[in-house]
């Protein structure tokens, strides 16, 4: 059991970057795979960024590969994701999630899931 509450989000300008964090409670956190998805306005949830438990091994589709930067403090129960060079088509809700299973691209396969921050990429 884990209950996760990201923060971070915002209304930036095109080519700005943010850094959203997601607190996490519950029982050995290092042994959750976490995940970070989007999901804009009519879309489906979009699969981001993703980091093991250690924070050894980091997972991204090659369309956010450059732009995006997943990472973790086991020490502080956090993760983060790193956004630069935004763009207008990034706006969406953000989720940070969790699994205490493997790798996986896929929403449908995390268990735990925080309530989303927004972020708003003005053109």
């Amino acid at each position: 059991q884990a209950q996760l509450v990201e923060s971070g989000g915002g209304l930036v300008q095109a080519g700005g970057s943010l850094r959203l964090s997601c607190s996490v409670s519950g029982r050995t956190f290092s042994h959750y795979l976490m995940g970070w998805f989007r999901q804009a306005p009519g879309k489906e949830r979009e699969f981001v960024a993703a980091i093991s438990g250690s924070g050894s091994s980091k997972y991204y589709t090659n369309s956010m590969k450059g732009r995006f930067s997943i990472s973790r403090d086991n020490a502080k129960n956090t993760l983060y994701l790193q956004v630069n060079s935004l763009k207008p088509e990034d706006t969406a809700v953000y989720y940070c999630s969790a699994t205490s299973s493997g790798l996986s691209y896929s929403p449908k396969d995390y268990d735990y899931w925080g309530q989303g921050t927004q972020v708003t990429v003005s053109s």
